[in-house]
């Protein structure tokens, strides 16, 4: 190749012999290795890793077309890529030359003189490196996120956000929760460790930055904080002196979720202000998933207290009298509906009174109906006073109803039972509800002839109470429609009914109460075999057949009667 092109190329140009010695370097290659002159050995003048690959090219012409070659140069057009395509047998050598990073593009003229093109690629270099660095990053922010919003428990949540800053942003990362008016809720967790759940009882100024990352505030940079003054909280156990810290807030949804504190070891390269960013970051989703975790937990804890008090109650024996209850709510996934009912026993102290029971289903499903039975058990527990008269109750819960802003009904059922002469006496009331079943001790299925109008519909709610009262081993069964318009059996779609339920109770002449309830509810679900079905309530008052006395003298089993 001519060597005025040689010359007149933008590259650093150097020839060598396949001696080794420099046959020509243009005046860019004489700047780039001022040691290399006309005539020097290659392995004294030039870096090792160029003068190494000199060495053990292969001999013989390279490929290359000298005309695209001098095209090239003179059309100022890129000369890599021409060199690239035009001699592909050829690898290219990379290394460093001061503190640049360069190709070597060698080609052999048919003299055997290897002709080597210099090209900077640091820049191209740097930019790869930031763009794997970036990709990197980036699939770590989707993982991350994937694994922080794969569940709502804060416990999980906040080990996992210390997990992945310790297993991928520092040597070792603490989570500090909001102060909750006993000491800082912390999780540590150093690389390749396990979480350390601690309770920190001193004040968070001993952090510099740590106070204000927990109200929200922008961070403080990492060279402002001084390793030194790290107190021994924060090191995990066994860590050693520590290099640099990093403190960023969780911000959450409104309020901060908390603060993020990042150690690395002393002799370990400093964080950067790019490293520092991207621990931002991080830190904005770790943050929302921690805030939507803790919003979860308090509205899960404030569920279950309202729903312990819609839940129907635990029945057991009072004064002589059996009673036992079950429920199952029209969707697996609720736990309360429109079905209810409550037992008021009759104080423990007064012998002879009545104990109340309620049995409802309010119009609708789900957690609107269980809002007005909510409403319904509480109106009814401030009206036991007047539970011996039950038509004033429904008429002043009716009032009550009519009176609110809800539009729904209910239907009722009230059962007053007292033992008596070894029998339990009923008062049976029904508003617009089904009639109340009574199994009698040979197995005959008994209907109440209660009947009356539904409450919180009409301006007057009328009712007829009867009375009967329950020998030994038999039963008064209060139930729901659920159980009779279940829909199901062999076609899928058949009703219950109340044959069916009349045939099933005729079986459960002599049984405990608890045993009624749960031969009913258990041929209830068979009989809709997990297809869709109402709210399910059933209520069981039964006179036992044995009557626990007061114990002889206060002490000891006492004795039975019938």
């Amino acid at each position: 190749m001519r060597r005025s092109v040689l010359r007149a190329a933008p590259y650093p140009v150097l020839v060598a012999d396949r001696h080794g010695v420099v046959r020509f370097l243009n005046d860019t290659a004489a700047t780039l290795l001022p040691d290399a002159w006309h005539g020097a050995l290659l392995s004294d003048t030039v870096p090792a890793w160029l003068a190494d690959a000199h060495h053990t090219l292969p001999t013989g012409p390279t490929p290359t077309d000298a005309d695209s070659l001098d095209e090239a140069v003179w059309s100022g057009s890129d000369i890599v890529a021409t060199l690239e395509s035009a001699a592909p047998l050829v690898t290219v050598i990379r290394g460093d030359i001061g503190d640049r990073s360069f190709e070597a593009h060698p080609t052999r003229e048919e003299s055997g003189e290897v002709v080597w093109w210099l090209v900077d690629d640091t820049d191209h270099r740097l930019a790869r490196r930031a763009l794997r660095l970036e990709r990197a990053r980036t699939t770590f922010l989707g993982e991350a996120s994937n694994a922080l919003l794969s569940s709502l428990n804060l416990v999980r949540c906040t080990e996992t956000t210390a997990r992945l800053a310790a297993g991928h942003l520092a040597d070792a990362a603490l989570v500090v929760a909001p102060s909750a008016g006993r000491g800082l809720p912390v999780v540590s967790c150093e690389r390749g460790g396990e979480p350390v759940h601690l309770q920190v009882h001193t004040g968070s100024d001993q952090v510099p930055g740590l106070p204000e990352a927990l109200q929200g505030f922008p961070p403080v940079p990492s060279r402002w904080i001084d390793p030194a003054a790290a107190p021994d909280w924060l090191l995990p156990e066994g860590f050693g002196p520590v290099g640099s810290i990093v403190v960023t807030p969780l911000p959450g949804h409104g309020v901060p979720a908390g603060a993020l504190i990042m150690l690395r070891r002393e002799g370990e390269p400093a964080f950067t202000e790019s490293e520092e960013v991207f621990a931002r970051l991080f830190a904005a989703r770790a943050g929302a998933a921690l805030s939507a975790a803790r919003l979860y937990a308090e509205q899960s804890s404030i569920t279950e207290t309202l729903m312990r008090e819609l839940l129907p109650p635990v029945l057991r024996e009072v004064s002589g009298v059996e009673f036992a209850g079950a429920y199952r709510a029209s969707a697996e996934s609720e736990r309360v509906g429109g079905d209810f009912y409550d037992v008021h026993p009759a104080p423990a102290d007064a012998t002879g009174q009545e104990s109340l029971v309620i049995l409802g289903d309010v119009c609708g499903k789900g957690l609107e109906a269980a809002v007005l039975t909510g409403k319904i058990r509480n109106t009814l527990q401030a009206l036991l006073p007047m539970a011996e008269d039950h038509q004033r109750v429904l008429s002043l819960l009716n009032g009550a109803l009519l009176n609110s802003h809800h539009t729904r009904f209910a239907t009722l059922v009230l059962a007053s039972a007292v033992r008596h002469a070894g029998k339990v006496r009923l008062r049976l009331t029904s508003a617009g509800h089904p009639a109340p079943l009574i199994v009698r001790g040979d197995g005959q299925v008994e209907e109440a002839a209660t009947r009356g109008t539904l409450v919180g519909a009409l301006p007057q709610a009328q009712a007829v109470t009867v009375e009967t009262s329950l020998a030994p081993g038999e039963t008064c069964l209060l139930f729901t429609d659920g159980i009779t318009e279940a829909r199901g059996g062999p076609l899928g779609d058949d009703l219950y009914g109340d044959e069916r339920l009349h045939s099933a109770l005729s079986h459960c002449a002599g049984m405990p109460a608890e045993a009624v309830v749960e031969h009913v509810q258990m041929l209830a679900s068979q009989w809709v075999r997990g297809g869709r079905h109402d709210d399910m309530a059933v209520v069981a008052i039964t006179a036992p057949r044995n009557n626990h006395l007061s114990a002889v003298g206060g002490r000891g089993p006492g004795r039975f009667t019938a």
